[in-house]
């Protein structure tokens, strides 16, 4: 039993550091892709560093404001209506690099 008990413990860290690590790719897949993966209506494409560079310069607190608030074809929140400011934070460091 107490094999058992220290494998799933093993298990379960395993996969929350996993999770963790994918957390901006996951958030990324589930509310920005359909936007930010062909640059819809003036979206900056993910992975385009060149056109995330000016907007990383206003700083991630800035982005997560613009986000919240909705921008140009955006609307409030995004595509994410359950994303905290870490969540939104995460996939903007996941589209930007």
């Amino acid at each position: 039993m107490k094999k058992l008990l220290a494998l799933t413990a093993f298990a379960a860290l395993t996969l929350s550091a996993n999770v963790s690590a994918q957390e901006g790719k996951a958030i990324y897949d589930k509310a920005c892709q359909v936007c930010h993966s062909m640059g819809v209506a003036g979206a900056p494409k993910a992975h385009d560093a060149a056109a995330w560079e000016p907007r990383i310069a206003q700083g991630l607190d800035t982005l997560v404001s613009t986000i919240k608030t909705g921008k140009g074809a955006m609307p409030p929140g995004g595509m994410c209506t359950d994303c905290t400011d870490e969540d939104y934070k995460k996939a903007i460091e996941f589209m930007s690099k």
